[in-house]
């Protein structure tokens, strides 16, 4: 049974990840963490009485979970990750638009302790596809943009899944896209990918990646109408990431 830690366990993600969590045959949900909460009675979340409710750092170690999966903010989730990473806790991170300088950083931390882990820019199997077509998609059409489309309380922008898609797309290429305008209507350039970011009500996670070349054009989409459909590939991280001794960046490492 793989003892599982859910930090930021009040947040839509977190929520989801708790239920999917207490319905698995091979997970048990050991704790939860959250260091902005006083009340550590675990009735008062609706959670049974053999869980863990924790809000600082020097109450991790070894024997309180197998795994730590982030949920969380891009200001604070670097520490949450070196806290769980020094506890001997393997950290699985959906916390998008941490501080590169802190990723690399984390991710030397846990190499240097044998300690697998995983930050994923997006758990959604359409989304992993899409980057993966995408960087293909890059060696016969190196001018793209990416419009990624999110619910208006997301914390970042651009999305970690646009800014991974923008790497892959740069990854693929064989050649230069060719020079256009630059401006603030011209989007974010990530390696010389614009990326548009879209906040509104009604949305939840979406992202088409635009290419053109001459006289074609070819649009690649991938659309998240629910939180639900990361559980799959969370629940797919959590079952694997012991198997593994470094820190990796990407849900397609674990496929």
């Amino acid at each position: 049974m793989i003892q599982v830690l859910v930090a930021g366990f009040r947040g839509a993600m977190g929520q989801k990840t708790v239920k999917m969590v207490q319905s698995h045959q091979d997970f048990a949900l050991s704790a939860v963490f959250d260091p902005k909460i006083t009340d550590l009675n675990p009735k008062s979340y609706n959670l049974p009485a053999n869980v863990q409710v924790l809000n600082t750092y020097d109450q991790l170690h070894a024997h309180v979970a197998d795994v730590w999966v982030d949920f969380t903010n891009p200001s604070a989730v670097a520490a949450k990750i070196e806290a769980a990473i020094n506890a001997g806790i393997h950290p699985i991170v959906g916390t998008s638009g941490m501080d590169p300088a802190n990723q690399e950083r984390l991710i030397k931390l846990a190499n240097a302790k044998h300690l697998g882990g995983l930050i994923a820019p997006n758990f959604g199997l359409s989304a992993v596809l899409l980057m993966k077509f995408a960087q293909a998609a890059a060696a016969y059409f190196p001018d793209a943009e990416i419009i990624e489309m999110h619910h208006q309380d997301k914390a970042d922008a651009p999305s970690g899944t646009a800014i991974a898609t923008a790497h892959k797309i740069a990854a693929g290429r064989t050649q230069k896209p060719l020079p256009t305008i630059d401006n603030d209507a011209r989007g974010q350039r990530v390696d010389d990918v614009p990326i548009h970011a879209v906040r509104l009500p009604g949305y939840i996670a979406h992202e088409q990646v635009l290419f053109g070349g001459p006289g074609e054009a070819l649009t690649i989409r991938q659309d998240s109408f629910d939180r639900q459909s990361f559980m799959q590939g969370v629940a797919v991280a959590i079952s694997k990431v012991q198997t593994m001794d470094e820190l990796v960046v990407g849900l397609e490492n674990f496929l």
